[in-house]
């Protein structure tokens, strides 16, 4: 098994076409993968991504005028509850003890960025926390103002998501 297969701090062997091994999957079934032998880490992930939103969304969004309330606070909320429950919806993904979640929301010309730092000490990385966080965060944003971008026929032409990716990973010995 690679060094640590969760989090894929692995580099790809190039003698097998720069493919790894695939580590949740054994004789076609998933698995997850075991841990318990690892030593604990301080790691960190930040990811980030985009929404974005017709003008009159992103004005109702600077002026709190969304009559659901205040968009970004809720967002964090969310963004953070997100981390917090990575475990329960990314199937094979360990329960790991977030020590620190920072969430950072610019409103831009064209739409909300989201960057999502994720922090905790423990066998697995937090990549996927984060990007749990960022793209919840950014659908609390849709579904907060989607009355304001719903279009005349009643579609959202202008709301998507977007460029959600992992921004930057560390993993550092755990000091004793």
């Amino acid at each position: 098994m690679p060094e640590d297969a969760s989090t894929g701090d692995d580099e790809a062997d190039p003698a097998d076409g720069g493919r790894e091994d695939l580590t949740h999957v054994s004789d076609g079934e998933a698995s997850m993968v075991d841990v318990g032998a690892k030593p604990d880490s301080a790691r960190r992930a930040v990811a980030r991504g985009r929404l974005a939103l017709s003008p009159a969304s992103l004005a109702a969004i600077r002026d709190d005028a969304v009559e659901k309330g205040n968009v970004l606070a809720t967002a964090r909320v969310g963004a953070v509850q997100a981390v917090k429950h990575t475990w329960e919806t990314i199937p094979l993904c360990h329960q790991i003890p977030i020590t620190n979640v920072d969430t950072d929301f610019s409103v831009v010309d064209d739409g909300v960025t989201l960057s999502v730092a994720v922090e905790t000490t423990g066998k697995t990385g937090c990549e996927m926390e984060a990007l749990e966080g960022v793209t919840t965060g950014l659908n609390v944003v849709f579904d907060m103002v989607k009355a304001v971008e719903k279009d005349d026929a009643g579609e959202y032409p202008t709301a998507r998501i977007e460029d959600v990716r992992v921004v930057e990973k560390e993993k550092r010995a755990v000091e004793e």
